[in-house]
């Protein structure tokens, strides 16, 4: 019974690494594929690649998710405990990506193993959620809101004697660099997600000694299945990002993009935190966009995606205590 509830946890986990990756795609491409810097294939096969490299990266925030969140009883309960964070989890992405909102995978990963370990009276590390999660939740998209805007603002202050439509084709160029550095760091963020539950199973199961090294098959596993995921391409989404917040240009699409990509890098290789890629990118944008005029920000559309992020931790948390008490009923 084990063995099977471990490799239906598996299956799971990487069920929804690969909704991870077409719900996150848009964070990766819209820019690029908006200002025409990439063609939407193009731009989804290369985030695809840069995703399968990033999660070779390193295993920090895999180890944040898989030890610093909750501990999960030994054996099948606690295997059912993971099953239900997971299936909550990728139950509100389905419902973000029918909506075409921007919420989080990351923080619904993090809610679904909150909700289902509530609910089966497991412990939940409040610290660990607290500063591996909730204060980068905060931070990062602040960061990437004055990050974006200062980038932009040099790139205007160093181009400012400069023909726009030359400067705006040089970027256009550029652009392909900044969009593939962002797939690099959502393959480093959310890849390793994935690997942390996996790892998590597999101690929960009693087939790795929690103190070991993420096996490289894992790594694998989880980074082909967001890189199938991000080819498969969320379209609804990428309408949102690239869109619907502000009318970008090659020049803010780089700098949104490079911005982003910097939070995404420190966050994973510097403190192992488990930061939201779309938070990330999406607060990028709009800071981005700020340096223009402020009413160039759709800030309606905007206000939208912050509920959504607001909801995602106990929504996901919800739904995720409901799976596990159907699975527990079931299997138990």
């Amino acid at each position: 019974m084990e063995l099977a509830l471990i490799i239906g946890v598996i299956v799971i986990a990487l069920v929804f690494d690969y909704t991870n990756g077409f719900h996150d795609a848009a964070n990766a491409i819209a820019t690029s594929v908006s200002t025409r810097a990439l063609t939407p294939r193009i731009a989804l096969l290369l985030a695809a690649v840069m995703n399968f490299i990033g999660a070779h990266l390193g295993t920090a925030v895999a180890q944040t998710v898989g030890k610093g969140i909750i501990d999960a009883p030994n054996g099948a309960h606690g295997l059912v405990v993971v099953a239900g964070a997971l299936i909550g989890a990728i139950v509100w992405n389905l419902i973000t990506w029918y909506f075409g909102l921007p919420s989080s995978s990351s923080h619904a990963l993090i809610g679904g193993l909150v909700g289902s370990a509530l609910a089966a009276s497991a412990t939940v590390h409040w610290s660990g959620v607290v500063q591996k999660v909730v204060i980068p939740m905060v931070v990062s998209p602040i960061l990437g809101f004055g990050l974006g805007g200062l980038v932009m603002i040099a790139i205007l202050w160093i181009f400012r004697k400069s023909n726009p439509h030359r400067t705006s084709r040089g970027f256009r160029f550029v652009q392909p660099v900044s969009a593939a550095a962002i797939a690099l760091g959502h393959g480093l963020q959310d890849a390793q997600k994935t690997m942390g539950v996996i790892f998590l199973s597999l101690v929960v199961g009693g087939y790795i000694s929690p103190d070991a090294d993420i096996p490289e098959w894992v790594i694998t596993a989880s980074a082909a299945a967001i890189s199938l995921g991000t080819y498969a391409g969320g379209w609804r989404i990428m309408r949102t990002m690239g869109r619907r917040i502000i009318h970008l240009d090659p020049p803010r699409g780089f700098a949104a993009e490079a911005a982003a990509s910097s939070v995404l890098y420190t966050a994973a290789i510097g403190f192992g935190a488990p930061i939201s890629t779309t938070h990330t990118m999406t607060t990028a944008i709009m800071g981005v966009g700020a340096t223009k005029r402020l009413s160039a920000v759709r800030w309606g559309i905007a206000g939208n995606i912050v509920t959504a992020w607001v909801l995602t931790i106990p929504a996901a948390a919800l739904v995720s205590a409901l799976a596990y008490l159907g699975l527990h009923w079931i299997v138990e």
